[in-house]
């Protein structure tokens, strides 16, 4: 009996780890199809001037499941490298390190926060009545206090996602914010501290060749055992039937696929566009309302051979535009190649706006200024600049978004053989561990008969809904 086919939309970690295992259970011939020249989707990266680069800063946490990260281990050997994190926070016009540390924070924290927070516990300890409403500036002010709120979260989730913290659902701070509380707060201080050290507190994982060996190193691993991948290969319409149908363009010439199963890893919003017969006018509808935030990702080759000894500095400040600032060398504490690094900053954005019409002279002097504004003077000679454009870099979550999502979801589930899964297609903030976790689930629900167990599936949608992102 033949094995059912599984055609695959999406080449980022969920996508390709599902390719992965299903061809090593012997469930299910795998094709993965992806539009990019790359693996990875937004966990990939490129080579610039010699140096491997990521779509931004990216870490494998130590959260990572013990399976995943042992076959993770087993993949890349020794290339996979154990860090200790190196960053600094902006804060009030001074630096303090990332993660906080006891001794950092008291050399220096600004006495003026450290009261505030001090004022903020008495309050919160004798206070009786509850910050208003449930949105992810109530639930932060409750755990956190106006302080920390005020000064860090706030203004980074203007910059994040483009909303005001009042106007965002509490789900973006139960999801998106591991620290949601004072107490949470200083058991990751006092979690750094010998002794008292929690497992990988302080560390992350990273690959020697940059992020997106992972997910390269995964491709190698699931075409050797027979999956197909495809890049290169633009997705115009899924037909859905017995089979399903997915047509596809690839170096100009029109192909039609067909598979048994669709396990869509893209958004969920662009898989109800895909679809014929169209999705109901109520689920589109659901899809136009349902916003992401986008990303230009600015790089900046200097002619010296390291910019700082951090790997990243994160600004919460409204008056510098930049939310991160990486420098990809240092996390994989790389020599090569001499006489030259790089810096990644970060800019959120809509699609189409100034920022992401703006071109690379614009960019670069941006982040140039941006680094003199908070004493980080780019003085050596910008020998390039480059950008990177993501359309789908955060979801946004407002107040209310569950009802869109909900539908999107609840239509998506009533298709026969498709499934919507990974960071995109559950519209998640999830790191690259959660997305391995949702393909490895969804490889466990397939047998190898090609029946999908949609009531284990079910609970392993509860798991990832306690999904909370490790930064």
């Amino acid at each position: 009996m033949p094995q059912p086919r599984v055609l695959i939309l999406g080449a980022g970690p969920a996508g390709l780890g599902a390719a992965w295992r299903l061809r090593v259970e012997q469930k299910a011939d795998a094709i993965v199809l992806d539009q990019r020249d790359d693996v990875g989707g937004n966990a990939g990266g490129f080579e610039l001037e010699g140096l491997p680069v990521d779509y931004g800063s990216h870490r494998l946490h130590p959260a990572c499941h013990p399976r995943i990260l042992n076959d993770l281990r087993n993949l890349l050997g020794d290339d996979l490298l154990d860090r200790p994190r190196h960053g600094r926070i902006r804060l009030r016009g001074r630096w303090l390190h990332f993660p906080l540390k006891p001794l950092d924070l008291a050399l220096h924290c600004p006495k003026s926060f450290v009261a505030g927070v001090a004022l903020d516990t008495v309050r919160k300890r004798f206070s009786v009545t509850p910050a208003n409403g449930d949105s992810f500036a109530s639930v932060l002010e409750r755990g956190l206090g106006r302080t920390i709120c005020r000064d860090f979260y706030f203004p980074y989730a203007v910059k994040i996602w483009g909303r005001p913290p009042e106007t965002l659902s509490a789900t973006q701070a139960r999801r998106r914010v591991a620290a949601g509380s004072l107490g949470k707060i200083f058991r990751k201080i006092m979690g750094i501290v010998p002794g008292l050290k929690a497992p990988g507190a302080g560390r992350f994982y990273y690959p020697r060749g940059g992020y997106g060996q992972i997910c390269r190193a995964i491709r190698d691993a699931a075409e050797r055992e027979g999956a197909d991948v495809r890049l290169n290969t633009t997705v115009r319409r899924l037909t859905l039937g017995s089979p399903h149908r997915v047509e596809i363009v690839r170096e100009g010439r029109v192909e039609t696929l067909e598979g048994d199963h669709v396990w869509s890893t893209v958004p969920i919003t662009v898989l109800a566009r895909l679809a014929d017969p169209p999705a109901p006018p109520d689920v589109i509808e659901a899809a136009r309302r349902t916003e992401y935030r986008a990303m230009v990702l600015i790089y900046l080759v200097l002619d010296q051979p390291q910019f700082s000894e951090y790997d990243a500095h994160y600004f919460p400040e409204t008056h510098i535009p930049l939310t991160r600032l990486s420098e990809p060398k240092n996390y994989a504490a790389r020599s090569d190649p001499p006489g030259k690094t790089i810096l990644c900053g970060e800019l959120p954005c809509q699609v189409d706006d100034d920022i992401w019409r703006a071109d690379d002279e614009q960019l670069g002097r941006l982040v140039r200024d941006a680094l003199a504004a908070c004493d980080l003077p780019v003085r050596a000679r910008v020998l390039r600049t480059v950008t990177r454009r993501l359309p789908y870099a955060y979801p946004i979550y407002p107040t209310g978004y569950e009802c869109c999502f909900d539908r999107l979801d609840e239509w998506a589930g009533s298709l026969p053989n498709v499934l919507s899964y990974g960071r995109q297609g559950l519209f998640a903030h999830d790191n690259t561990h959660h997305a391995l976790a949702m393909a490895y689930g969804a490889v466990d629900c397939l047998s190898a008969d090609g029946r999908f167990d949609a009531a284990k599936w079910s609970e392993y949608r509860d798991e990832f809904r306690t999904h909370v992102v490790e930064d």
